[in-house]
């Protein structure tokens, strides 16, 4: 939306790192980009140029929260199901254990930022890779 890179977002993720800060990192993707079946390539992608710059640090990744945001949903009202939302929610999962730390994958809190609210919510917090959400308006 910006036009920021995955790069340049993981960069900033790091000099906040560096800090001592936590960090929510937005993964998301375009309306086309689910279309065309490409929703975990294009979330694992900016998670890949997360791991780039800090690697596999534990101190590091403890201080990350990773958050599902769909681009398509973002102040639209329009949200993911509780299945497609769990989907990615399990794939990001995964992806941690094969390239981060298969012990952390259960410790990483993946939260849902796609349009959530007090009536999607409870539903959405029934799936169990659902650890929280990004709660806002635009």
């Amino acid at each position: 939306i910006m036009g920021e890179t995955n790069e340049q977002s993981a960069k900033k993720a790091k000099r906040a790192l560096d800090k001592g800060m936590t960090v929510i990192f937005c993964t998301g993707e375009t309306l086309d980009e689910r279309k065309a079946n490409n929703t975990m390539e294009v979330n694992i992608a900016q998670l890949e140029a997360l791991k780039k710059e800090i690697g596999e640090s534990k101190k590091l990744w403890e201080n990350v929260v990773i958050a599902y945001e769909p681009v398509w949903s973002i102040g639209t009202g329009v949200v993911a199901t509780p299945e497609q939302a769990e989907e990615v929610h399990v794939g990001l999962r995964k992806w941690f254990a094969e390239k981060v730390c298969a012990e952390g994958a259960q410790h990483i809190r993946i939260i849902y930022g796609g349009s959530a609210n007090g009536s999607n919510c409870e539903k959405l917090g029934q799936c169990p890779n659902i650890d929280g959400f990004l709660v806002g308006g635009a």
